[in-house]
C-alpha cells in the first residue's frame, strides 16, 4: 500500500510539471542575447582600480575597462562611476571564454560627439577650444571631446605656432568626416567671418603690406588677411607686385568682395585711381581721392543690383545737362530781351 506521503509527493511532482534542470533550459531559452554594437543598461555592480563589473541582466556581470570610461583620459574609475549607479553602455565586444561581455561609455560619446559636430558644422557655428599641442603641420584641439586639426594655413596670427599651446581659439569647421576620423577647423576663417561682419563691399580700409607673392600682395586690415590679387592693382599692365609694394608699405584699399565660405577679403586699388595707371605714377593721388572713387564704385553696384544700365545713365546724363544748358540760355535770352524792352521804354 502506497504511503499518503508518496503520493502526496507525486501528486506535488504532477502538479509543478518541470524540474529544474527543465527550468534552467527555459531560463536559457528566453534569455537576452547581446550584440557588439548594442547600447544597454546597466548598474555599477562592483568598482575593481583599473575597471568596474556593470549588471545588464545577462548571466555574466560585464566588464568595463577604465580606458573605455571616458571620451577624455581617466585616472581613477571613480572618477566616472560610482557604486550602484544606473546609465547606458554600449557593448563592444561579444562574450569572451568565461562568458563575459566588455562595455564601454567612450564609445557612446564618441558617436554622440560626431553627431554634435556634425550638427555644428551644418549651421556653421563658430566654436571655441583651447589648443593642447602644436606640430610641423599645425596645432591641435578638442572638439566636445574629440581630436581637432587646425593646418598652419588657418592659423591667423603672428605668433609662433609654439606659443599658442594654452590659448582659447574662435574655430570655424573645414572637414567632419567620421569615417576617416577627420575634424578640420580654421582660425583664420571664424576671425574673418567676425572681421566681415563689420565690412562692405565698396568700404575703403587702411591696410599694411604683409606678403608680396607672383600673384598679388597679402594685406592686413585689422588683424585679417586680405588679397590684393595683381590683376586688382592697376588699370596698366603690371610684371610683379614687387615693382609697386614693400613689405610693411601702408596703403588705402577698397573691399571688391566678401567671401564667408572661403574666409576671403578681396582688395581693389585699381578701381580707386582716377586716371589708369595712377598706382604706378602717384599713389598718392589715389589714395588722397579713394573715398570718391569708392563713391563712384559703390553708385554703379547699386544701378547693377537694380537692373540700371550704366550707358542710359550717362545718356539720361548727357540729356539732362543738355536741357539745363538749354533752359540757361532761354532765361539768359529773354533776361536780354527784358532788359532790352526796359532800355527802349525809358
Amino acid at each position: 500500500m502506497v504511503s499518503q506521503q508518496t503520493t502526496a509527493s507525486y501528486n506535488q511532482k504532477k502538479d509543478i510539471g518541470f524540474t529544474h534542470d527543465d527550468f534552467a533550459a527555459l531560463l536559457d531559452k528566453y534569455d537576452y542575447h547581446f550584440s557588439p554594437g548594442d547600447i544597454v543598461a546597466g548598474t555599477v555592480f562592483s568598482m575593481e582600480p583599473r575597471g568596474a563589473l556593470i549588471d545588464i541582466g545577462a548571466k555574466t556581470a560585464a566588464y568595463i575597462p577604465i580606458q573605455e570610461m571616458s571620451i577624455n583620459r581617466v585616472d581613477d574609475p571613480s572618477e566616472v562611476l560610482q557604486p550602484d549607479e544606473t546609465r547606458e553602455f554600449f557593448i563592444l565586444t561579444d562574450e569572451n571564454e568565461d562568458g563575459q561581455l566588455t562595455l564601454s561609455i567612450r564609445r557612446i560619446e564618441y558617436l554622440r560627439a560626431w553627431e554634435r559636430v556634425r550638427q555644428l558644422q551644418a549651421e556653421d557655428a563658430t566654436v571655441r577650444s583651447n589648443v593642447f599641442a602644436t606640430n610641423r603641420g599645425g596645432a591641435l584641439v578638442r572638439i566636445e571631446g574629440l581630436r581637432g586639426f587646425i593646418p598652419g594655413s588657418h592659423i591667423s596670427t603672428r605668433q609662433a605656432k609654439e606659443d599658442l599651446v594654452g590659448q582659447d581659439l574662435p574655430l570655424k569647421f573645414l572637414e567632419v568626416d567620421e569615417d576617416r576620423n577627420r575634424l578640420v577647423l580654421s582660425h583664420r576663417r571664424a576671425l574673418v567671418e567676425r572681421k566681415m561682419n563689420g565690412l562692405q563691399v565698396g568700404e575703403v580700409v587702411t591696410g599694411m603690406v604683409r606678403g608680396i607673392k607672383p600673384y598679388g600682395a597679402f594685406i592686413d586690415i585689422g588683424g585679417v588677411s586680405g588679397l590684393l590679387h595683381i590683376s586688382e592693382i592697376s588699370h596698366d599692365h603690371i610684371d610683379t607686385p614687387h615693382s609697386v609694394f614693400a613689405v610693411n608699405d601702408e596703403l588705402k584699399v577698397m573691399i571688391i568682395d566678401l567671401d564667408a565660405e572661403r574666409g576671403r577679403i578681396s582688395l581693389s586699388t585699381k578701381q580707386l585711381e582716377p586716371e589708369a595707371g595712377d598706382m604706378l605714377r602717384n599713389k598718392e593721388l589715389v589714395f588722397e581721392k579713394a573715398e570718391e572713387m569708392a563713391q563712384k564704385y559703390r553708385q554703379k553696384l547699386l544701378q547693377q543690383q537694380q537692373g540700371i544700365d550704366p550707358s542710359e545713365l550717362e545718356f539720361a546724363d548727357e540729356a539732362s545737362e543738355s536741357v539745363e544748358e538749354l533752359e540757361t540760355e532761354e532765361v539768359s535770352a529773354v533776361e536780354e530781351e527784358e532788359v532790352a524792352v526796359g532800355v527802349s521804354e525809358g
